[in-house]
């Protein structure tokens, strides 16, 4: 991953504003040296195509990227569009990371445990190495240092 080899993300929508959305952004943003490329967008609406016409545009764009982004509120708010997507990304042999709810400690649902290949907390550094691994196969080196005093 490079800026000229930019890591290719889908991140689950249904087509609308999203905090949960919005927030993955916030946290790619928040990581020094993460490269990627924004697969998803939920602007672009397709002019009276429907359901199906949902469908075809989100497919497109599934098939654009090496790993789709699942926040679990996601499936909890819009469960058929997040059910089509789970489907397109595994038949495209996309990846799916799911992300839990934020701040919250409900059950993750069945549908998301089935197809996510990893489900993690609301973590940056966490995120972008499932991302990383999921999409490129690469393991990150990053280890967490806790510095303390003895007394």
């Amino acid at each position: 991953m490079s800026e000229k080899n930019p890591i290719r993300i889908f991140v689950s929508h249904a087509f609308a504003e999203d905090e949960d959305y919005a927030r993955v952004f916030e946290y790619f943003e928040s990581r020094d040296r993460f490269f990627y490329q924004n697969c998803s967008n939920p602007d672009n609406v397709p002019a009276g195509g429907g359901m199906e016409g949902r469908k075809e545009e989100l497919l497109k764009q599934i098939k654009a990227a090496e790993v789709m982004v699942l926040p679990v509120a996601m499936n909890r708010k819009h469960t058929t569009l997040s059910s089509y997507q789970m489907d397109a990304a595994k038949a495209n042999q996309v990846p799916i990371l799911g992300i839990k709810e934020f701040g919250g400690n409900a059950v993750d649902p069945p549908e998301v445990e089935k197809f996510a290949e990893q489900i993690v907390e609301w973590n940056d550094r966490i995120i972008a190495e499932a991302i990383l691994l999921l999409a490129r196969q690469e393991e990150t080196v990053q280890w967490d240092v806790v510095e303390f005093t003895l007394d």
